[in-house]
């Protein structure tokens, strides 16, 4: 007897929102499994730089985490940045020593107050199951400060090679890692205490190595956070999963490779 393996069509619906909070058009692409009943669990994935997820066989990808899950459906919204994105994505409140990220709170306010309710107006379905916020690079860090300042709204934090690096003193101006605006903002904030976190790196995520201690600064930069939470009194690997990809790249195709590990983590059947 063959257990028969469920095969769920995914759609990609292409919309834009008009946003107040950031004075343009936001473009999102939301992935939606065919032939929701009702009586499924519902779940819901943000995004962040969804046109690198456009880059990916996403579709493909959502489909297949589908197969084992017979009484769940993920809905996953990805996010396109705009030429503002250096801007827009970091730590909300807090720009970096360029200045970089002066619209977080912008853009955490816009996914909060202007997306989310947009997106459950669109797809009618109430969302039972968890919610999670991911993204890449700059956008992973973007997605960790906006679901770290929201557990109301968010269950699950997802973040591929993490801009973690993210600080308020440059390294030729006496920086220390105390100087690490997103480690300071866990250190000194708790979130609630079932929240989850998925963090990822790639051994070849890049080059640079401020200490000198033969680790790339992304490894370092990540563990680092992983002690933070630890610290708050999360545990691995209940609430926290590191993976560490080797020869994983700083790029989509690294990103995509392990998306699948991401999807089955967050959101288990």
């Amino acid at each position: 007897m063959y257990a028969a393996i469920l095969s769920v069509k995914i759609n990609t619906i292409k919309l834009q929102i008009p946003s107040v909070f950031l004075k343009r058009d936001v473009d999102i692409d939301i992935y939606l499994p065919e032939g929701i009943l009702g009586n499924e669990k519902i779940e819901l994935l943000l995004l962040n730089d969804g046109q690198d997820v456009a880059k990916m066989d996403f579709e493909q990808v959502l489909k297949t985490s589908h197969q084992n899950k017979r009484n769940s459906r993920l809905i996953v919204v990805a996010i396109k940045a705009s030429i503002d994105r250096i801007m827009e994505y970091g730590v909300a409140g807090i720009p970096d020593f360029k200045g970089r990220g002066a619209k977080a709170s912008l853009y955490n306010n816009f996914i909060i107050q202007e997306l989310l309710p947009f997106v459950k107006k669109q797809i009618a379905i109430p969302i039972t199951g968890k919610v999670a916020f991911a993204g890449f690079s700059l956008g992973g860090l973007s997605a960790f400060d906006i679901a770290w300042n929201n557990p109301d709204v968010f269950d699950v934090i997802g973040v591929f090679s993490g801009a973690f690096w993210w600080r308020k003193k440059d390294l030729a101006d006496g920086y220390t890692d105390e100087d690490r605006i997103m480690h300071a903002l866990i250190d000194t904030t708790f979130t609630k205490p079932d929240m989850k976190f998925w963090l990822m790196t790639g051994t070849e995520d890049e080059k640079a190595d401020r200490n000198k201690n033969l680790i790339i600064d992304s490894i370092d930069d990540t563990i680092d956070i992983i002690k933070g939470l630890s610290n708050k009194g999360f545990k691995r690997p209940e609430h926290v999963f590191y993976y560490e990809k080797v020869g994983g790249k700083h790029d989509v195709p690294t990103w995509e490779n392990v998306m699948p590990a991401f999807l089955n983590w967050a959101f288990e059947c």
